[in-house]
């Protein structure tokens, strides 16, 4: 997908309060940031925020941290934080980065949960490295997440699932749940929050796949 540039997307998120500028810098002290103890979830590639900005709402005693490499993305999401839905919500951070860059913004045991919603699927053999779910990313993963702590990835690109699957395999971590048909799954559909893609996909009638996997 070709992202188009927006000029004014740097200065906004040079200027908004939410937005981390030198993540690496917190690295061991999100804590600090929060200015509380309570555990904290990422979304990785939020896109435009949908998503991130309703769990914050649903889970007041959870922290998140929305995650985005592209800045003209970012400044959606920033946009939708500020309407009078969103705008008082504490438990909020963004930051405009690359996803391989996590092991240097979080230490050891500092994440809860990810969150991976339709990321790219990378179609070609040769860029699968760069997959979201592939085992080099998880092995990033575990150099963030608490001992017990868990994966969450939503698509609706089957193929891209099925690698998701093996990955978890390969990797030696635990897969907790999986389906291929999210919003016919019950148990699994309790408690979901839709991103746009989601939403756009479901209108459609495709189905949804997701699955729950937890670090070695």
């Amino acid at each position: 997908m070709r992202l188009r540039n927006i000029p004014r997307a740097d200065g906004v998120i040079d200027a908004h309060r939410t937005v981390i500028k030198k993540p690496e810098e917190q690295k061991g002290n999100w804590n600090h940031v929060f200015g509380n103890e309570k555990p904290i979830q990422i979304e990785i590639g939020m896109g435009k925020g949908q998503f991130i900005l309703n769990m914050a709402k649903a889970h007041p005693e959870i922290n998140f941290i929305g995650i985005e490499r592209y800045s003209s993305v970012l400044l959606r999401a920033l946009e939708k934080y500020d309407t009078e839905e969103f705008e008082t919500l504490e438990n909020i951070r963004f930051i405009c980065m690359d996803a391989r860059e996590i092991e240097n913004v979080f230490a050891l045991s500092e994440v809860d949960k990810i969150f991976l919603n339709f990321s790219d699927p990378w179609p070609k053999a040769r860029h699968a490295k760069r997959r979201l779910t592939s085992t080099e990313f998880l092995a990033r993963y575990e150099k963030v997440l608490v001992e017990s702590g868990k994966v969450e990835f939503k698509t609706d690109n089957t193929e891209l699932f099925n690698f998701s699957l093996e990955q978890v395999k390969e990797a030696g971590w635990a897969l907790i749940a999986y389906t291929y048909d999210l919003h016919h799954q019950e148990e699994m559909n309790e408690g979901n929050i839709m991103t746009e893609y989601e939403q756009k996909f479901s209108e459609k009638g495709n189905p949804i796949n997701k699955l729950i996997a937890q670090r070695k």
